[in-house]
């Protein structure tokens, strides 16, 4: 199995697995601990890190391990896309529902009206559904793969050039 394949597996599968804790635990159910998802943005740094490291050691240099960071993210993109499917459409098929309800309670916390409230959660309900979400997280990983390669990439080769000349 190739490098970049192999990480770029391990990122979705991490960062899938983040997902469905958050689900089974019933954290996405709490606003306080929504913002835990992002959870799997340290996670795609973290793999891409070692990742970018590995590639570095077989000799790549910058631009060719920001091409691999790139690649490693599309890979893991798949995966974070099937993965989100499945979660919305059998694992946890109210998933949408109850963001709504956690929403419209944080809403009225917040005392906005019902007006108020009908209207967002009109302009949300366009977004909440399966194939808009999982796209959103495919493509947040490939974007957020491609910038964190430019930052990475370049220590990853500077590690590996100290380590050839030590």
């Amino acid at each position: 199995m190739s490098t970049i394949f192999r990480y770029g597996l391990l990122m979705g599968l991490l960062c899938s697995a983040w997902t469905y804790f958050m689900g089974f635990s019933g954290w996405f159910r709490d606003p306080r601990l929504q913002l835990a998802f992002w959870v799997v943005v340290l996670i795609e740094v973290i793999v891409l890190r070692r990742g970018l490291r590995a590639r570095a050691a077989e000799g790549r240099r910058y631009w060719g391990l920001v091409a691999d960071g790139t690649r490693m993210a599309i890979v893991a993109s798949i995966v974070i896309f099937l993965g989100s499917l499945l979660f919305t459409t059998v694992v946890f098929p109210t998933y949408f529902a109850e963001l709504r309800e956690v929403y419209t309670g944080m809403l009225r916390e917040q005392g906005k009206t019902a007006a108020e409230i009908q209207q967002a959660l009109a302009a949300q309900d366009a977004v909440q559904r399966p194939l808009p979400q999982a796209s959103f997280g495919a493509i947040g990983t490939i974007v957020t793969g491609i910038l964190v390669s430019l930052v990475l990439a370049r220590f990853a080769e500077n590690a590996a050039a100290r380590r050839r000349h030590a």
